[in-house]
C-alpha cells in the first residue's frame, strides 16, 4: 500500500481573501528574478495579497532552490506539479536521476542527498489542488487538466489515471480533450504547456507562458479579472531584478 500519497493532501480548500488580492504565478522553473520584477510591478502586498502557483517551481532556470524557498512565504500558495513530483520520486529510489534530468533536474545533481530528503518530504506535503472562494467567486488551481465538475474536484476521489493526468496531462491544451466534460467546473488556473500567450480553453485558463525559454516569459494574473504581467528573465535582469528582494 503507498501511504505516501494517501498521507498526501489531495485538495485544500481557502476563503475568498475579503482583505487584499489574490494572484496565480505560471510555470516558475527557477525563474525567481522574474517573479521578483513581477510582484514589485504588482505593487504585492504580503500582508493581505495571496500569490497561488500551478506548480513547476523547479528546473530549466537558474535558480531551483531559490524557488523552493518561496515554501517558507506565509503568502505563497502553491500546488504540486510534475517537476515536484520528479524530484519526490528521484529521493524515494522509484526514478532514476537520469530521467530527472531530461526534465531539466541535473541541478540536483550538486544538492546533498539529506537536502534532497528534505525538499521531497516538504513537497508531499503540497496538495493537487486549491480551491478559493466559492459561488460565482471561485477559482480552482491545478497544475495540467482535469476533466469534471467542481463536486468531483471537491471530492478529491482521483484514480491514479486521473492523478497522473492532473500533473502531466496535455489532452485539453493540444486540442485532443473535451472541454464540453468541464461543464459545472469553475474557471481553473493551469500551467504545464507552454503558450505564447494566456488563454482559456473550456473551463482551464493557462498561464504557463514558458518562462525558462530564451523567447519565454513568466505571467502573473489577477484571478477571476483580465488583468496579466508578463516578463521574461532577461528583461527582468535588465531592470535590475537580481537586486530586488522578495516580499
Amino acid at each position: 500500500m503507498d501511504t505516501r500519497r494517501e498521507a498526501s493532501p489531495i485538495v485544500c480548500r481557502h476563503a475568498a481573501n475579503t482583505a487584499g488580492r489574490d494572484f496565480v504565478v505560471g510555470d516558475l522553473h527557477g525563474c525567481v528574478d522574474a517573479l521578483r520584477y513581477l510582484l514589485r510591478e504588482i505593487v504585492f502586498d504580503p500582508a493581505c495579497d495571496r500569490l497561488f502557483s500551478v506548480g513547476d517551481l523547479i528546473d530549466r532556470g537558474r535558480h531551483s532552490r531559490q524557488a523552493l524557498a518561496l515554501l517558507d512565504k506565509p503568502w505563497f500558495f502553491p500546488v504540486l506539479g510534475n517537476h515536484e513530483e520528479a524530484l519526490c520520486l528521484v529521493a524515494e529510489g522509484l526514478m532514476r536521476q537520469s530521467a530527472w534530468n531530461s526534465l531539466g533536474g541535473e541541478w540536483a545533481q550538486a544538492v546533498p542527498e539529506p537536502v534532497l530528503q528534505a525538499y521531497a518530504a516538504r513537497l508531499r506535503t503540497l496538495p493537487l489542488v486549491r480551491v478559493v472562494g466559492s459561488g460565482s467567486r471561485r477559482f480552482n488551481v491545478l497544475h495540467a487538466e482535469f476533466f469534471g465538475d467542481d463536486a468531483a474536484l471537491d471530492a478529491g476521489d482521483f484514480s491514479e489515471r486521473v492523478r497522473q493526468q492532473m500533473l502531466w496531462g496535455r489532452e485539453l491544451a493540444l486540442g485532443g480533450g473535451v472541454a464540453q466534460r468541464q461543464a459545472g467546473l469553475s474557471p481553473t488556473y493551469c500551467g504545464h504547456t507552454p503558450m505564447q500567450e494566456v488563454g482559456r480553453i473550456g473551463a482551464q485558463i493557462f498561464i504557463d507562458t514558458g518562462a525558462f525559454a530564451a523567447t519565454g516569459k513568466l505571467t502573473v494574473v489577477e484571478a477571476l479579472t483580465s488583468r496579466t504581467w508578463s516578463i521574461s528573465v532577461a528583461q527582468a535582469l535588465f531592470e535590475g531584478a537580481d537586486q530586488m528582494s522578495l516580499p
